[in-house]
């Protein structure tokens, strides 16, 4: 999906044009992957711009990097308010923000510890990432050949941008084949999640989802239907989900903070349920919406307000 960007960004604590976010070819991540990220979606709302969860996307961001011993040198707060100032300084009402940590330029070879620590800030308007009719009509999607990244290789709970490279095998293969969207399966052969995605299963009365131990990143949209799902009565189970289970689900759906909460159509061309969201999928997906884009009382403290100081709106 192209980038509309926003002209400023913020690096290492200044606002610069956004055709001055350069690197050197020889930085470190071009070379090895050192690199941290977060997405994050700031919505309009009747309140004005408010970003989704940016504590916790903050929080992610800073406990990836301390997993790769890699010492962010601005505090969570003040990567907080960055993002925060770089939505006022390009005066927008919605967009997506992508903070990135990584290592620069300075010493070849597999060690990173004497290399400096880069920041930088995008925003960008992007729209639904599984395309515009995705949230109402839902997605076909595939069980990929590629397994997802084991616990003992890489660390699944860090959003590094390493364990992307297996989530872009998984997309192409999906794309390729004719499908929206792939779902890897664990070391175990128990399903994971989709390439950029978490995923949940309806059956019999109840919402399944898999543990955070098969590989897959704690996602911070996962979070609020764990949330949600107990708000609107609905029993919900975290265990480990076997490949034929999606096919004789009643209802199957995504959720990311790009994908919001996507229903799935079909599996392997197998027709999920009724072959359209179901209502367990439109109520989750509903309330969701209606209180990340301001319609509903936020009783989560889920947005942050950008006309205020982040210390303010917490």
């Amino acid at each position: 999906m192209p980038v509309k960007n926003y002209d400023q960004v913020w690096h290492n604590g200044k606002f610069i044009p956004w055709a001055d976010a350069t690197i050197h070819v020889s930085a470190h991540v071009v070379h090895y992957a050192s690199s941290l990220f977060e997405g994050i979606r700031c919505y309009d709302t009747p309140q004005g711009p408010a970003i989704f969860r940016l504590k916790e996307h903050t929080d992610r961001l800073v406990n990836s990097a301390k997993i790769y011993r890699m010492d962010v040198p601005y505090s969570r707060e003040e990567l907080s308010q960055a993002m925060v100032d770089l939505i006022r300084v390009n005066n927008v009402k919605h967009c997506y923000l992508r903070p990135v940590v990584f290592r620069g330029a300075g010493e070849m070879g597999v060690n990173p510890l004497k290399n400096s620590v880069e920041v930088y800030i995008l925003a960008w308007e992007w729209g639904k990432y599984l395309g515009d009719e995705a949230l109402r009509k839902g997605v076909e999607v595939c069980i990929s050949s590629w397994q997802r990244i084991a616990p003992n290789t890489l660390p699944a709970m860090a959003k590094a941008a390493a364990n992307y490279m297996n989530s872009q095998l998984i997309k192409m293969e999906a794309l390729t084949n004719g499908y929206t969207e792939g779902i890897s399966l664990d070391n175990s052969g128990y399903v994971s999640e989709g390439s950029g995605e978490n995923i949940f299963v309806v059956r019999e009365g109840k919402i399944f989802t898999p543990p955070l131990s098969a590989s897959v990143l704690p996602g911070i949209t996962r979070d609020c239907v764990l949330v949600l799902a107990k708000e609107l009565g609905y029993p919900l189970v975290e265990q480990n989900i076997a490949r034929e289970m999606l096919y004789i689900a009643e209802e199957v759906f995504f959720t990311g903070t790009a994908a919001e909460i996507t229903p799935i159509r079909s599996v392997d061309r197998i027709v999920v349920g009724k072959g359209q969201p179901g209502p367990v999928t439109r109520s989750l997906q509903e309330r969701f919406l209606s209180i990340v884009q301001g319609q509903a009382e936020d009783r989560y403290g889920w947005l942050t307000l950008c006309g205020q100081p982040v210390a303010a709106a917490r």
